[in-house]
């Protein structure tokens, strides 16, 4: 069968699927199993898919993944990350659209603790989004922030989605982990200038609210408690990555230790929650690797055919720059991040893009980060951006759709421009991996 041909039935089938509401790996599964009976060869290729897709989830890289789930997951159903909220909120004080700042400062730790963009958006949400809306922030100032935070944990580590990205894409996890550290970083600086810009320029859309007086302790006390030995956590997992003591695996390991023992010490783990966190990461977990599966036997599939060859082989007739398939690349990706989850995202082109980019020498750490901070943008696209509608969830009635789009309209301009630094500084993405000791 034709390369085009093949590549054309598969995806097109792929994508019809998908518009039916099918879930992403059933539709995968469902075009893995017509490919490989027509072009891996019968019943044989059926038995090879089976084994194929047994071993891309019988992999010690992989164990990573239900690990940070159930770290972010004990912080998250132990309300432990709650408190770290409230005492941020404390610190800051008298400047221009605070609990806006608050809400960046607060977003960027507990995704350095839970890796879920979800539970971010949706505890900062609940935590926050009532206190400014009672004190008449407008929805810009109010719900972006929330919205554009929350989905830092695209980046930072705990991210079971960097993980996800590594294994799929044969990233390195632990470079992949560190890399997206300096952009997330760097986003929630850009974030906060552009908060005080705003406040500053137009102050009626975040009005000054009175804080209690309080001594220099009594603001920082609750930091003290509830901030800097959560802060531990991420320090473990990331210092154990850099100092080369731990691999992923061991340093997801370290982090669920760390993530009890600091529940236990708050006294916040109870059988209940630690119940629900462990089923909720069960959940999670055989969803993801599902879709691993999944995703591994349909680029064997496009490989075995000469899809793969083929498609690079003309791209490479067409004598494009790498700069310019680059750029090539992240369109497509913030197009298709317009009307599919960010899972469809990668599974339909890391098995396209891969072999291109590392066809025509582009680093696969710099394609990683850039993946990630273009799903990241794609969780606030409209129309069908995720966190857009897990921010409708929390917000009330008389808020509409139109000003949820609105509202992250200028948040999703810096990530745009982040995402263009990275493309014109790499180092951005692989600076600080370059630290990590073999």
């Amino acid at each position: 069968m034709d390369w085009v041909l093949t590549l054309t039935l598969m995806l097109g089938a792929l994508i019809a699927l998908l518009a039916t509401g099918l879930p992403v790996a059933f539709a995968f599964i469902a075009v893995n199993v017509a490919g490989a009976y027509f072009i891996l060869g019968g019943e044989n290729g059926l038995i090879q898919m089976a084994r194929n897709a047994t071993q891309s989830v019988a992999s010690y890289p992989l164990a990573p993944i239900p690990l940070f789930i159930l770290m972010g997951e004990i912080l998250f159903q132990s309300k432990v990350a709650h408190r770290a909220i409230d005492a941020v909120e404390r610190i800051v004080a008298k400047v221009p659209g605070r609990l806006s700042v608050v809400t960046v400062f607060g977003g960027t730790i507990f995704s350095a603790l839970s890796g879920s963009t979800i539970a971010n958006t949706a505890m900062l949400g609940s935590t926050l989004m009532p206190s400014m809306l009672a004190k008449g922030y407008h929805p810009t100032l109010a719900m972006g922030p929330i919205m554009a935070s929350g989905a830092i944990a695209m980046l930072i580590p705990p991210s079971a989605l960097a993980v996800l990205l590594g294994s799929l894409a044969g990233i390195s996890i632990s470079q992949l982990l560190v890399a997206g550290i300096l952009p997330a970083l760097l986003l929630s600086g850009l974030f906060v200038i552009l908060i005080l810009s705003i406040a500053t320029w137009k102050p009626h859309l975040a009005p000054a609210d009175d804080q209690p007086t309080m001594t220099l302790w009594e603001r920082w006390r609750p930091f003290c408690i509830y901030v800097l030995p959560l802060s531990a956590i991420f320090a473990v997992v990331i210092g154990s990555l850099l100092l080369g003591i731990a691999s992923p695996t061991d340093a997801a390991a370290l982090g669920c230790f760390a993530a009890i023992a600091a529940s236990l010490a708050y006294r916040s783990l109870t059988f209940a929650n630690l119940a629900t966190a462990i089923m909720e990461t069960v959940k999670l977990t055989v969803m993801i690797m599902f879709i691993i599966a999944a995703s591994q036997t349909f680029s064997q599939i496009l490989s075995f055919s000469g899809a793969t060859s083929g498609l690079i082989g003309l791209i490479n007739g067409w004598e494009l720059t790498p700069d310019q398939i680059l750029i090539g690349m992240i369109l497509i990706l913030l197009f298709l991040g317009c009307f599919i989850d960010q899972v469809s995202m990668l599974m339909v082109t890391i098995p396209i893009f891969m072999p291109l980019a590392r066809a025509v020498g582009i680093d696969d750490l710099v394609l990683g980060v850039i993946y990630l901070l273009t799903m990241e943008i794609a969780l606030l696209t409209p129309p069908f951006g995720l966190l857009l509608f897990v921010m409708r969830g929390v917000v009330p009635d008389s808020i509409t759709m139109k000003q949820i789009y609105a509202a992250v309209a200028p948040f999703l301009v810096v990530k745009l421009f982040v995402l263009a630094l990275v493309v014109l500084i790499p180092a951005l993405g692989t600076w600080l991996p370059a630290f990590l000791q073999n």
